[in-house]
């Protein structure tokens, strides 16, 4: 396509997406590369999400992060799975917890033996065998150096943009201040030149990362890149947002609270509770919406209710000519299982992995452009799932849910489990087995049937095996601090 060298990579947009995508690419590409940020103090970031998921990991040990610091600087806590109530009934609730559930065996996965002692009247409800489930619940928590408890972060999303930010500079990453008012292309190729800021000033690049939020400045009003819209399957179009004043001490889950045309989430941090609302604007209108949220919210609010919208789904192509798109110009799932942060840090990752240090050559852009569309379209079947699989039919968008039709991969994982029992993890997806199981559970499906293997164990064993996880649980559970004490111990904030 390309055999101009790759010198100077130009990033249009701060925020999160932003400043992780300088930061990796200053600290890990760093010499043989120029970065550059250009963002404006006037136009804001959305700036919600502030719940992650364990592979965050994956990129802060690639850039070294401490992480006591990080967290501090962060104003963060710690997450140990996201708590769901009313999804399938009103008044039910259940959680999706990180790591392991049980002990798994070489024909199947733990959802098997549970299946067999529930149908003896032995097994105990699924999450009692989840040192993550047992520990939040009991609101404990500690960083144990053989990894038996797996964990996220809930953070201020816009001090991590600043935490990075720092980074970048530091690796040598400029920063430009400015609002951009043209973007410049070759006539020929229609690669992007360069951009010009209000101020006149011309910004040169090779390679250019859009970073620019829901308006997508580079990958969509100028290169004009298809988007694939997935309104059909997730119905929320909207959301508000709000932060409270802490009223009590922080738990170490997120609260996923299903409402009559949406949902609520409530992430605590060290300085605050952000708090919001998911909804379809065909049910609720924003009025409603923010009326709702206001009513159920704990404590005083710290800032005025915003209103964001947004379209489901994704580019077409998330790298097209030389620009990449991250972030919510890249698309947009929205942020029931917190998978935004992962989806960008996936997005940097395979950047670094194929960077075009020679230039772009069309093998790595349909190679990328495949893996971010496979593993975009895992997270939508996976939230797809949360809404479907419901026995509610209080609400017309609740009716709406469960009619609604639903992607065929989706559909098979559904069939597959309930007849069987049996879950497979695809290639590329950021949830295994025991994420599946787990939300197919508790969103009421239940499997019709177990592996034979199981039945190699007699009652009686199995009642042992049960009961000995459980027991190994608790004497975890028990040594550990409350969350609380550990966060105040290990990385109490800069400034609350």
């Amino acid at each position: 396509m390309t055999d101009k060298n790759i010198t100077k990579v130009v990033v249009v947009g701060g925020g999160t997406a932003g400043w992780m995508a300088a930061a990796s690419l200053s600290k890990l590409i760093g010499p043989n590369i120029r970065v550059c940020v250009v963002e404006s103090d006037e136009i804001g970031t959305v700036g919600v999400g502030e719940a992650t998921i364990p592979t965050m990991m994956t990129l802060h040990q690639l850039l070294k992060i401490d992480q006591p610091e990080f967290m501090a600087a962060v104003q963060g806590t710690f997450k140990l799975g996201i708590n769901f109530e009313n999804w399938n009934k009103l008044g039910d609730s259940y959680m999706h917890a990180f790591g392991r559930t049980g002990q798994d065996c070489w024909a199947g996965g733990f959802q098997h033996f549970w299946t067999r002692g529930k149908e003896l009247g032995i097994s105990e409800g699924y999450g009692r065998y989840s040192a993550s489930y047992v520990a939040a619940k009991a609101g404990k928590f500690a960083v144990l150096p053989d990894h038996s408890l797996s964990y996220a972060f809930h953070m201020n999303a816009t001090l991590y943009a600043k935490f990075l930010r720092n980074m970048a500079e530091k690796h040598g990453c400029e920063r430009v201040e400015g609002k951009i008012t043209q973007v410049n292309t070759h006539s020929d190729s229609g690669y992007i030149d360069s951009i010009t800021l209000e101020s006149g000033q011309k910004i040169e690049g090779d390679l250019f990362v859009d970073c620019s939020g829901f308006r997508g400045l580079l990958i969509d009003e100028t290169l004009q890149t298809e988007y694939e819209d997935w309104s059909n399957w997730l119905p929320c179009d909207s959301a508000v947002a709000v932060q409270t004043e802490s009223v009590g001490e922080p738990i170490p889950y997120t609260r996923a609270i299903a409402r009559d045309a949406g949902w609520q989430w409530r992430i605590p941090l060290q300085s605050r509770v952000g708090n919001g609302m998911v909804f379809c604007s065909k049910y609720l209108s924003d009025d409603e919406a923010v009326d709702s949220l206001l009513k159920n919210v704990e404590g005083t609010p710290l800032t005025k209710p915003r209103i964001i919208k947004f379209r489901t789904g994704q580019r077409k192509q998330h790298w097209n000519k030389n620009c990449i798109a991250l972030g919510l110009a890249s698309g947009f799932v929205e942020p029931l299982e917190s998978t935004s942060i992962h989806l960008i840090q996936r997005g940097i990752i395979r950047l670094l992995q194929m960077f075009p240090h020679q230039g772009i050559c069309q093998p790595d852009v349909v190679e990328f452009n495949r893996q971010m569309s496979d593993e975009f379209v895992f997270v939508r079947d996976f939230i797809v799932m949360h809404y479907h699989l419901t026995e509610r039919d209080d609400t017309p968008f609740w009716r709406h849910c469960q009619s609604m039709p639903i992607p065929d991969g989706l559909r098979h994982r559904l069939d597959l489990f309930k007849q069987t029992g049996r879950v497979f993890q695809e290639a590329g997806d950021v949830f295994a087995e025991n994420n599946w199981v787990q939300v197919m559970l508790g969103q009421g499906l239940l499997p019709e049937q177990y592996h034979p293997i199981v039945d190699s164990m007699s009652e009686a064993e199995l009642d042992n095996f049960l009961k000995g996880l459980a027991g190994n649980i608790d004497h975890l559970v028990n040594q550990l601090p409350s969350h609380q004490s550990f966060v105040s111990n290990y990385c109490p904030a800069d400034s609350v």
